[in-house]
């Protein structure tokens, strides 16, 4: 059996915004990441780093559907996919599923913490692209290495 972890959220933006803020590491290092080695494109790799975090992610197979999907490799046990879905009012449903561990004790663990982590990206996507407020300022650097 594998594990999947899932959240979904409806933003108030035309999908357009929406997919240019997720493929734009301008518009992504305001909600999510510190730095990005480049654009989120098919083929490319990209390397991600969290302010939070010493490490830097390998961001692999990228694919992309414009205004549509993106997914990504960063865990090589996993997949993200990323779907987009425009709403009658041009608002945009956000849908992320990152699934392919095993189930077991730890991997049951990650999967918990993982839906938590892609709620909170969505969250923090949603008040950045809505409103300009950045929710990720600050909100982890408890967890930094001292």
């Amino acid at each position: 059996m594998k594990l999947e972890s899932n959240a979904i959220i409806q933003i108030q933006k035309p999908i357009e915004d929406v997919f240019e803020g997720i493929v734009n590491p301008e518009k992504m290092t305001k909600y999510f990441i510190s730095e990005s080695s480049g654009r989120l494109e098919s083929g490319n790799e990209v390397i991600w780093k969290f302010p939070e975090f010493e490490d830097k992610f390998p961001i692999r197979k990228v694919k992309i559907e414009k205004n549509r999907s993106i997914s990504f490799v960063w865990d090589p046990e996993t997949l993200v996919k990323i779907t987009l879905e425009k709403l009658p009012d041009e608002s945009t449903i956000v849908r992320v599923n990152e699934n392919g561990k095993e189930f077991n004790e730890d991997n049951l663990k990650w999967a918990l913490e993982n839906s938590g982590g892609w709620a909170n990206f969505l969250a923090c996507m949603k008040a950045y692209l809505e409103y300009g407020i950045q929710l990720r300022k600050g909100a982890f650097d408890f967890m930094r290495k001292k």
